[in-house]
This record gives structure tokens, sequence and C-alpha cells, in this order.
């Protein structure tokens, strides 16, 4: 097995996109190739067909490469749950919440998994396309790094570096990261490319001789130009472009400060006639013609900073203006009557009211509900069916003792060849814990015709076929701007 690592200069560098265009490119030349995050820091994840809880980008590379997503490639996930502390989730399964000062206290152990997890594939593929996170030159935290410099030496593979020009300083910051990095490190790499450009790519058409004069041996692959209608999901924070598109009748998303799989509201840009937008304040949502409520890792915080800010009083307003009103996952038990979580077992501990905008109550319970299950739903257009997934704390029931609350599902779900209801239906509000619930064009047109929005025109092609072309066209963009002659070398050797 070949080993590939990719390196950023920093967060936001385009890591996540080249290990997955890579990973595309590589499949269509008939290689088995596999990605690979040794430790992941993300509120975006992903369930596999075995229950196990990746970060999405992992996910979406296994996609590219034509794999099926597994635990094994992303053994470590953390996700930020607020006041310093994390979820630890080991390969797969959710673990305690841990302080930042108490995870590197257990940084040996750990690696002993990521080690392990590396042994895994050895015999699973020709090509491991590593991931790194951040830079692999943060002096205070390279001797705890489990993601960057350690999987890549003890593969005895090689590492290509990327540089984002968008941040501007891009010789600084490739020339700066391979100073700081130790001789027997440097001579593993393979090159390095500069991301993001955006004008005329011959403005730059002299760099490869700037760069040569400080990296002599190191190869210039080439810059890539930035791709506004290439972007897959993102998984990173600072990203939040991947998240805005369209023109039209304005659907507004909450970020809440623990927002979780924001990559929700992402089918929605196939379609022409709306506008997705991520809204932080009551302003911003005067004019917004569908309010939805996404996933958190901190429900109750997040509940209360909606209404510290406003933007609760704001959602009831909407609602009886005629405003539908949806709720995902963490959202959707905001909705809810009362949220109970006693022990603080999914952020903030306490008993607190939601918004009364449906008739259910949450009780947060140690079990984690983590599983893919088919979704189905019908409605007078339309039956469709896809593949969703489940992952949230706490259990919501109707409050079947108020025989006048009690309201239909929102869909049908079939897991383990059972079926069974899903989600609460209200008068023009909707609750669901199903992530992936809009990648069905029958339920974007369904609750877009609720709102009355009759300049709506959903895409012809499903999320999962406009996906798959994606990757390809990302491939298309490596093989048109970049010399693979030093990967192709490196692989036949």
């Amino acid at each position: 097995m070949k080993a590939i690592s990719i390196l950023g200069t920093s967060s936001n560098a385009g890591k996540s996109w080249m290990v997955t265009a890579l990973g595309a490119w590589l499949r269509r030349n008939g290689v088995r190739v596999s990605p690979f995050k040794a430790q992941n820091m993300s509120n975006n994840s992903y369930v596999t067909l075995e229950g196990g809880e990746i970060g999405r980008a992992q996910a979406v590379q296994a996609i590219a490469c034509g794999m099926r997503p597994i635990a094994e490639m992303n053994p470590i996930l953390l996700k930020p749950s607020g006041n310093g502390t994390s979820q630890l989730v080991v390969l797969g399964k959710a673990k305690q919440h841990i302080a930042a000062i108490d995870y590197y206290q257990h940084i040996e152990t750990l690696w002993e998994t990521v080690r392990d997890t590396l042994e895994f594939w050895r015999d699973r593929c020709d090509v491991l396309l590593l991931e790194g996170a951040g830079s692999p030159v943060e002096l205070n935290l390279m001797h705890r790094d489990l993601v960057n410099l350690r999987p890549i030496i003890h593969l005895q593979g090689r590492w290509i570096l990327v540089g984002d020009i968008e941040k501007g300083g891009v010789f600084a910051q490739i020339i700066g990261t391979h100073q700081l990095l130790s001789e027997s490190v440097k001579a593993m790499g393979l090159g390095f490319i500069v991301n993001k450009f955006r004008g005329d790519l011959r403005l730059f058409s002299d760099a490869d001789r700037h760069f040569r004069q400080h990296m002599p041996h190191l190869s210039y692959l080439g810059v890539l130009p930035y791709a506004s209608d290439l972007q897959p999901e993102s998984e990173d924070s600072l990203c939040r472009e991947a998240e805005t598109s369209g023109s039209g009748a304005k659907i507004a998303w909450i970020r809440f400060p623990h927002l979780s799989n924001s990559q929700d509201s992402q089918p929605w840009q196939l379609d022409a006639g709306i506008e997705t937008l991520w809204v932080q304040s009551v302003t911003e949502l005067d004019r917004a013609r569908i309010i939805i409520l996404p996933g958190s890792k901190n429900t109750l915080s997040d509940l209360q900073w909606l209404r510290t800010t406003g933007l609760a009083d704001a959602i009831l307003l909407a609602h009886r203006r005629g405003v539908p009103i949806v709720g995902i996952c963490g959202g959707y038990q905001m909705l809810g009557k009362y949220l109970s979580d006693r022990d603080g077992l999914a952020g903030k501990a306490g008993d607190v009211e939601g918004l009364g905008l449906l008739p259910i109550n949450t009780e947060f319970t140690a079990t984690k509900q983590v599983r893919q299950v088919q979704a189905i739903w019908q409605s007078e257009q339309a039956i469709d069916q896809w593949m969703t997934y489940e992952i949230h704390m706490g259990n919501t029931r109707s409050m079947e003792n108020d025989k006048s609350w009690l309201l239909p599902p929102l869909l049908t779900i079939q897991c383990d060849r059972e079926y069974r209801d899903e989600g609460t239906k209200g008068d023009l509000v909707w609750g669901s814990y199903l992530h992936g619930l809009f990648e069905s064009a029958a339920v974007r047109q369904s609750l877009t015709r609720l709102a009355n929005i009759s300049e709506h025109q959903p895409a012809l092609i499903s999320w999962q076929d406009r996906q798959h072309q994606l990757y390809n066209e990302m491939a298309d963009l490596l093989e048109a701007h970049l010399n693979l002659d030093e990967i192709r070398h490196y692989l036949d050797k």
C-alpha cells in the first residue's frame, strides 16, 4: 500500500477538497483508494451502515473514492459541545465528553488506536489518502500530533502541501511551513500546490521561479483556480461560503453557536428560485419565507441563545404570520414544549421550556441514537425513498395525555426491515430527526408549496447524482491545472 498525506498551511486551505478530488481521480484511473483522517474535530458527522459515527468530510471522500464509508476512515472524532469540552468518538462509538487538557493526557493511548487502524488499511487498498488538520508545524502541538506528520511517518509515505492564496502571503505560507519541517520529513515531500486562485492565472506564471529559490528540491505541482461551482460539503467553521447560495425566496437557517450538520442545507443549492441564508440576528429573519432550525451539539445552550438574541420571539412571530418552521434533530427538540437534561448528557444541564410549536417532550439519556434509515415521503404530488441517518441524544415523545395535541408523523422510515412513523407534522411546523431530509426534491417542493413560494424550481438531477458528477468534475480540474507526474511516478515505483 502507498500512502499520500495532504497537508495544509492552515485550516481551510483546501485539504478536504484535495483528498476528495484526488480520490476521484485515482478511482477513475483504476486505483483502489481510500480516505483517512486520524483525528477530526467537527460537528458535521455521518453515520456508517454499521452505525458508526465519522466526519462528514471522510464520508464524502469515501464516496468520491468509490468506497463505502466505514469508521476506520476516521478513527477519532471530536465533536465540540461548548465550555471547552468535546464528545470523544473512537472508531465510530461515542465515549465521554472530555476537556482539551484531559484529551491531551490520552494522546499515546489514542495513537495506539490510530496506529492499529493504519495497519488495518495495509492490505485493503492500493493507496491511502491521509488528510491533515490545520498546519503540520504548529510548534506547540507537534509533539502531540496525531493527524499530520506522525501517521505518514509511520507508513513511510509521501506528503503534498497545500497553500491558500486567498488568505494572502502564500509564498510565506508554503516556504515557511517547509522550513519548519525536519530534514527527514522534508525528504518525504512529493510537492506543493497553490490553491484557490481567483483571477487571471497568467499573473502567477512566474511563481515557480520564486519558490525554487527557497525550495529547490520540492516540486511545484501547480496552481488551482477557485471553482465556486465545485465545492462539496465543508466541515470547516471558517468556510461559510459553501453553505450560502442562490437567489429568490429566502430560506433562513439559524446559525446556532453549537451548530451541527450544517450540510443539511446544501441540497437546496441545486434548486432555482430560492436563496439559502444563514442568520444570527432578528433583522435577518424579516423577509424569510421559511425558517429552519438545524442540528445542535448543545441543544439547551443554543435554545437559551435563541431567547437571549430575540430570535425565539422572532421565530414565534414569523409562525403567527404564516411562515413555515422546520426543526431538524436539535432544532426539532427545541420546537417542543419541554426539554429535560438533568445530567448534562448533551451539553448544558437543566430542564427548560421549548418554543412550544409542537406537542412533544424530549428527555436526554446516556444512549446515543446513531443509525442509517430509509426515509419514505408520500404527498399528493410524489412518493420518494432515499437513505438518511439519525445522530442524537434524547428521546422525543408526543404529549399523549392531551389528545387535542396529537399530530400526524412527518414521514415513514424503514430500519431493520421494520416501518415506523418519524417526526411530527403540525400547523406550518415540521420536526424530524433525519439528517438528509432535504436530499429529496419532493420534500423540498412540499415545503415551498406550504410556504406559497411559486418561483421555486426543484432540480431535475438528484442530490446523490449531482454529488457523483461533482467529484468527477473536481478530478477534471486537477488534470487540467496540475502536474500529476510526481504522483504517478510514486505510485509506479
